[in-house]
């Protein structure tokens, strides 16, 4: 009995220590990298189990573990997950998580329209770009330059503040759609982006994601080439703040202050930011300056409400630069400004007596109220109400011989207001449906008028407010832009020149439903508008001040998009899209002559057709990601009208209908982590754009009649130009010291061509490749671990190469070599690219 008592207690002592040993206990402390502070509420879980732990409030947590051996991984919202190998008890010390801001939950108000792609089970083709990689690599440059490191991106800088451009898979701005926490941004009469009333945005982007393609966008938008989605601050979950000043090249200075004070006990929060910018500009003569202002208040009265308030703006001015052949770079430098006057006596000169030629003053605020209800565990609306008011002009200066006179303002005025709403519903538990709505109301005001008086204290018009008598312009309006918003110049006889206003009104309901099973998934888009249209005329008319409207056109518009994805692995993901939209022209094609004519052009523009194709195939290991990408995009029956330029009888317009691009290529992104503090990424990007079949030009003179006959104009095999169609990157970042790192970029541009008469073919430019630098360190200070002090220097195009950036024009080669540049006649109308430039700045947070 004693013998099998004692060997009982030997068992159970043997069990014992077994299951002792079998429950290791890993303990360990969540940090913040970027605030250097404990993440409370962390969650820790044991790799391929369910057995999780949350981190205390000092960020601290123990877990035991049901193996002796594996791996915990750590993850917190808007962090990059960290996992961690352990084997028997042990303690892990820090772990630090860094902010990947990939968008799955950065924003919190307004989350059901921003149409993010980690919102779908289904891929597209993206990239996102971080907040902290803007903070660092935006500097004194537009979002086109941020976006560079990504496929079948191209920017161009065009001379001025603000005046920058972008090309995705090939096709420029008012065919990429820009989404601003979901609403639309692009013009509602062209389509185009001025990235000078956007110059605030990047101080308040959360982050901005690149979806190339057909994209996840559920509304009716111009996304040929692709959707940008800028997604901004709303709400922070800590009270905090930053102030940071930069200094850069050619005396540029910026000042940023922000602070936020978190969520308080009753779900109120508020945030503000102000800044200030100022510079020379690159080009010679193309001097700016501005503000940006933002404010977020938001309410969570609950779990099931939560509502936010932003009000964002950008008031600047900023000089233009002037076009030139190429020759006159080459002769002058490649800072060279052909528009400006010099000995100009006022006090308006801008710099050593020198007058610009052109120049934007614009201020364009935006406001929206964004509210997210929870309905039940199955069911969400999100709803967004936005307006914006543009006041601004182009002010062009007017000579009498080599005396600048008065400065003439072509105002674009505008009142946009919009409301887009999102229901989801988890039908089942493979299911999801979506349903909403999009209202667009937009109203174009457009006149001329003065700016500045020089030389002279009135201008003389006449017009059918005269009745073809002369009349006297007395009031200018000034080139400050706060003052321009709020003092608007609503006098028709303070007007000359042209006088009309366009409304244009949308409407559209939208859906999708999506299916996830296993290993499978698939989804439907759809979307159906309509698009209204009128124009009314005010300087024309018999009576004075009193509108007449045009004739008035409506244009249904539809969308489809279906696709589906396999997981065959953790690792291993493969997908497949396809899409067509039937998209209403822009208003600017619709009318024979919009400054004086309410005629619609005969034959009507017709609605252009895009079928886009695409697939793709993920690869997601620990060290090494990867995405490949194939696409083909037709897009069909576009319109396209422009000037001569010139103005009075000599004035004529050109309208070509008809025209067809196809673009297609493959796409390949790599992001490798060779060490902890060694990231090294890549990028490949081949494609081959082409016009295809003929189109129909018309030529219609200042009153709108047609001259001559209709001209076909063959375009079939011409390259499409404005962009590089093989481009290709490298860029890595490496951390030598705790918080002290140094990145570097290299981008290849190859196979461009110029831009220009769709009657002769482009012609080809030159390649050129660029290299960019950077420097960042983080200083700890004060007994508050969360304050800090960074710092930061970009220098780009390092080696300072001269390259030629964009070609308008088709003058082929000329015999004498002296004649062309690298291949190009430089009688051809272009800009060369920015030099070595640089920008350095100090943040202080808090």
């Amino acid at each position: 009995m004693k013998k099998i008592t004692r060997l009982l207690f030997l068992a159970g002592a043997l069990m014992f220590t077994a299951f002792s040993m079998a429950q290791t206990v890993v303990t360990g402390t969540v940090m913040d990298a970027e605030m250097a502070a404990p993440l409370p509420g962390a969650n820790i879980v044991e790799k391929g189990t369910t057995n999780g732990v949350s981190s205390n409030f000092d960020g601290e947590f123990s877990i035991i573990t049901q193996s002796t051996e594996g791996e915990i991984v750590i993850s917190y919202v808007g962090y990059t997950k960290v996992v961690v190998k352990f084997s028997g008890s042990t303690s892990l010390g820090n772990i630090t998580l860094t902010p990947d801001n990939t968008l799955e939950e950065v924003v919190i108000i307004g989350s059901g329209i921003i149409d993010l792609a980690e919102d779908r089970k289904t891929p597209v083709a993206v990239s996102t770009i971080t907040a902290n990689q803007i903070r660092e690599k935006a500097g004194n440059s537009d979002l086109p330059e941020v976006l560079k490191q990504t496929p079948s991106v191209q920017s161009v800088q065009a001379g001025g503040f603000g005046d920058g451009q972008m090309f995705l898979r090939g096709f420029d701005q008012t065919n990429t759609a820009f989404l601003l926490n979901g609403q639309p941004i692009n013009g509602m009469e062209d389509g185009r982006m001025y990235w000078s009333n956007w110059s605030g945005v990047l101080d308040v982007a959360n982050a901005v994601q690149v979806q190339r393609g057909l994209g996840a966008s559920k509304l009716a938008i111009s996304s040929v080439g692709g959707t940008v989605n800028i997604v901004t601050k709303t709400i922070d979950r800590r009270e905090g703040g930053f102030v940071q000043q930069m200094v850069g090249n050619d005396n540029y200075i910026k000042s940023t202050a922000y602070y936020s004070t978190g969520v308080n006990d009753k779900g109120w929060s508020l945030g503000v930011l102000f800044g200030h910018w100022q510079g020379d500009g690159y080009v010679d003569y193309t001097q700016g300056q501005g503000q940006t202002y933002y404010i977020s208040v938001g309410y969570q009265p609950n779990d099931n409400h939560a509502l936010n308030f932003m009000l964002t703006g950008a008031p600047q001015w900023h000089a233009a630069a002037g076009s030139g052949d190429i020759q006159d770079f080459l002769d002058n430098g490649r800072r060279y400004n052909s528009w400006n006057f010099t000995g100009v006596d006022s006090d308006n000169n801008l710099h050593g007596g020198v007058y610009p030629g052109g120049r934007n003053i614009y201020h364009k605020p935006v406001a929206n109220l964004s509210w997210d209800w929870t309905i039940n565990d199955k069911s969400e609306l999100s709803t967004v109400l936005y307006g914006s008011m543009g006041r601004g002009s182009f002010a062009q200066a007017r000579t009498s011989g080599d005396e600048v006179t008065y400065a003439r303002g072509s105002n674009n005025n505008h009142n946009w207001y919009g409301l887009v709403t999102n229901f989801n519903n988890q039908l089942t538990e493979n299911l999801n449906f979506n349903v909403g709505a999009d209202v667009r109301l937009y109203n174009g005001i457009h006149f001329r008028d003065v700016r500045e008086f020089l030389s002279v204290d009135s201008v003389s018009a006449s017009s059918g407010y005269s009745g073809g008598e002369t009349y006297y312009l007395t009031e200018a309006g000034g080139i400050n832009p706060w003052n321009v918003f709020f003092n608007p110049n609503t006098d028709h006889l303070q007007r000359f020149g042209y006088d009309y206003e366009e409304q244009i009104n949308y409407a559209g309901i939208f859906t999708q439903l999506e299916y996830s099973k296993d290993n499978l998934s698939a989804f439907f888009q759809g979307a159906l508008s309509n698009q209204s249209h009128v124009r009314t005329e005010f300087l024309n008319t018999s009576t004075p001040g009193q509108g007449e409207e045009g004739d008035k056109v409506n244009n249904i518009g539809y969308n489809l998009k279906v696709g589906a994805a396999y997981t065959i692995t953790d690792m291993h993901k493969v997908f497949v899209n396809a899409g067509y939209y039937s998209r209403q022209p822009f208003h600017d094609n619709l009318y024979k002559d919009d400054r004086s004519s309410n005629e619609l052009l005969q034959p009507e523009a017709k609605n252009e057709e895009i079928t886009g194709f695409e697939a793709g195939y993920q690869f997601g290991g620990e060290r090494i990601q990867a995405n490949l990408n194939l696409y083909h995009t037709t897009w069909g029956e576009v319109t396209q009208t422009f000037t001569n330029g010139e103005e009075g009888d000599d004035f004529l317009s050109f309208q070509t209908q008809g025209i067809k691009q196809v673009h297609y290529g493959v796409e390949l992104e790599v992001f490798t982590q060779p060490l902890d503090n060694l990231s090294v990424n890549g990028f490949l990007s081949l494609g081959e754009w082409q016009y295809k079949d003929n189109a129909t030009q018309r030529t219609f003179d200042i009153d709108g009649n047609q001259v001559g006959d209709d001209l076909d104009v063959e375009i079939d095999g011409f390259n499409v130009g404005g962009a590089a169609q093989v481009t290709a990157g490298i860029n890595a970042s490496y951390e030598f010291l705790p918080r002290l790192s140094v990145d570097g970029a290299w981008n290849w541009y190859n196979d461009m061509y110029s831009t220009g008469s769709l009657e002769e073919e482009t012609i080809a430019m030159p390649s050129y490749d660029l290299v960019d630098a950077g420097l960042s360190y983080k200083m700890l200070v004060g007994k508050d671990d969360r304050n800090s002090l960074q710092f930061r220097v970009n220098i780009n195009n390092i080696f300072d190469e001269v390259y030629l950036e964009s070609v308008n024009g088709n003058t082929a080669a000329s015999s004498n070599p002296e004649d062309n540049y690298k291949g190009v006649n430089t009688s051809n109308t272009g800009r060369f690219g920015y030099g070595r430039t640089w920008n350095t700045s100090i943040r202080f947070n808090f």
